[in-house]
């Protein structure tokens, strides 16, 4: 196919990579622990260890899981923690001894845990102390034959570790009580590694590294199977794209996206493989703390998502801040908003380089090129070894400009969904291209413009309307802290556009936001109800709005006459 965005590359990127620099992604880990021995790997909750304490650690770990706990090469082990230290360290480890990662998130509920265990059929968890409780309640239903637990402070130094742990079990009250017999602490099982060799495991691109679930606030979660090979092609994907703008083994990244989320986890392994100081952020909902962190840190690599970005320019002190050394700032997870972008590069002089991915394909696909000096409203271009097409329900490309599904054909992209081929079947046209599920477009330049889920489009009147753009503008008045548009029914058009809403200006009555929309929008794109909510909207871990919960909500909630929704007719 003719690949028109080839001649918008940035001088020096590569239209393929060599898919021979690593044969896997330990093959990664141990060439950057040799390289970049003595410089800093991770920090988290103030303490940072380096690149050869990240091998030493991860190799017992390795060690402990191979001769103690004889796992063999392919078993699922699943790591169910937010970020600490422990998470790289047990990443790492798993793939050391050959083992396939099934990352959990920690906020599970029990039904959700024991589906992802059953689905996967791991044998073995490391899970965080506050999360036991949860996994008690469900182990009897699963395959699990060894439990690891770790604590908050387990990597932390004496007496500070000690300190941190009592703290989150008595003053905080975070550890709910549990009991599994059998259990064992995390740090025993470093200890008793370090007495055992290491058997070095041979692996393979075609070995599989992750499975990594996907689409659980859509339906039920599928496991994406990510191969070492895709996982590889990627960071060389992403390290090709960026080469001009990083330097190895002088960059200091804010790492705040979770590690079990298939972004933030791509981006560790991409921070390693150049050896850059990953700042590990626990809980980034901890506004204050995230602050005072960065007021402390050299950041040169930002990384997140738009809500994050957002509230952080609407934290205090946020903007006092003296990010002089900030040279890369990347967006991602979901649609990156204009007035946020606007606000951030005012605020930071650094424009959001906004890209795109899913868990599917390792995750990234496209990505802006990294000298843009504004936020351009594209997701950029197709990354090397990358195709993108934008087709029709049929399979036919449709013309430059015009919407359709994106897909994707890439050495990224996954090898299936665990046990479900005829989900995998379902995902793949009979010619290889992966069907995102996502609405865009492309330019005759090759720049792709994603427009939303295929699964949130409402149409009114036969007319589609896209809840980002809806967003997007509505996020466009001072008075608005968050906003999810979703499609309702509607006797005259079939549906029409219905915003929840949360505040920043508790005085934003719904007819100045009326009138905002109809500056900014097409009549059948205005809202025709408009609710006002207190509470957060539901989001999922990386912040994106969960429209689904949304919808929900409205089957559930029968509206009284003088309720804060408006009927705007």
């Amino acid at each position: 196919m003719e690949k028109a965005w080839l001649a918008q590359y940035p001088k020096g990127v590569p239209a393929e990579i060599d898919l021979r620099e690593y044969t896997s992604l330990v093959d990664v880990l141990e060439r950057s622990c040799e390289k970049f021995a003595t410089l800093p790997a991770c920090s988290n909750l103030g303490h940072t260890i380096s690149f050869r304490e990240l091998d030493q650690l991860s190799r017992a770990f390795a060690a402990y899981l191979q001769c103690e706990l004889r796992l063999t090469k392919g078993e699922r082990v699943a790591i169910m923690m937010p970020n600490l230290l422990q998470y790289p360290v047990a990443l790492f480890g798993l793939l050391r001894a050959g083992l396939t990662v099934v990352n959990v998130n920690p906020m599970y509920t029990p039904r959700e845990l024991e589906y992802q265990l059953c689905n996967s059929g791991a044998s073995v968890i490391l899970v965080l102390e506050t999360a036991a409780h949860t996994l008690e309640q469900v182990i009897r239903n699963t395959q699990i034959k060894a439990v690891i637990t770790t604590r908050v402070g387990d990597l932390l130094p004496a007496p500070k570790a000690l300190l941190v742990n009592l703290g989150v079990r008595y003053l905080k009250h975070m550890v709910p009580r549990w009991r599994i017999p059998g259990a064992i602490p995390f740090t025993t099982a470093l200890r008793i590694g370090r007495t055992h060799t290491l058997e070095n495991v041979h692996l393979s691109h075609e070995d599989v590294a992750f499975l990594q679930y996907t689409g659980g606030t859509t339906g039920v979660a599928k496991g994406a199977v990510l191969s070492h090979g895709n996982m590889v092609a990627n960071l060389q994907q992403l390290g090709a794209w960026s080469e001009s703008s990083l330097r190895d083994g002088k960059e200091t990244a804010i790492l705040p996206l979770p590690l079990y989320h298939i972004y933030g986890l791509t981006l560790c392994l991409g921070f390693v493989r150049i050896g850059a100081h990953s700042v590990l952020i626990t809980n980034p909902r901890d506004l204050p703390s995230f602050v005072a962190t960065l007021k402390k840190t050299p950041v040169t690599i930002f990384v997140g998502v738009n809500t994050l970005y957002r509230s952080l320019l609407d934290t205090p002190g946020f903007s006092k801040l003296k990010l002089s050394q900030l040279r890369f700032c990347l967006a991602g997870g979901m649609a990156v908003q204009r007035a946020v972008a606007q606000r951030w590069k005012a605020v930071t002089g650094m424009p959001l380089m906004e890209g795109y991915g899913l868990s599917e394909t390792s995750p990234s696909v496209t990505a802006n090129r990294p000298d843009i000096e504004d936020w351009t409203g594209s997701i950029g271009l197709p990354l090397p070894s990358t195709e993108i097409a934008i087709l029709d329900p049929s399979g036919n490309p449709v013309p430059a400009g015009e919407v359709a599904e994106i897909c994707v054909r890439g050495p990224q992209v996954m090898k299936g969904y665990w046990n479900m081929p005829d989900e995998t079947r379902k995902a793949f046209t009979s010619d290889g291209w992966f069907r995102t599920g996502d609405m865009g477009s492309m330019d005759e330049r090759g720049y792709v413009k994603l427009t939303d889920r295929k699964k949130d489009m409402i149409v009114v009147s036969g007319f589609k309307v896209f809840p980002n753009e809806v967003e997007d503008v509505v996020m466009m008045h001072p008075g608005v802290l968050e906003v999810g548009a979703i499609g309702v029914p509607d006797e005259r058009s079939g549906e029409c556009v219905k915003l929840i809403v949360v505040k920043k200006d508790q005085n934003l009555t719904e007819q100045a936001l009326l009138e905002h929309c109809r500056k900014h929008l097409t009549s059948y794109k205005i809202p025709k109800a408009i609710e006002f909510r207190v509470e957060p909207l539901p989001k999922t871990p990386i912040g994106k709005i969960l429209r689904r919960q949304l919808r929900a909500d409205f089957g559930a909630r029968k509206p009284a006459p003088h309720s804060s929704e408006l009927r705007a007719h």
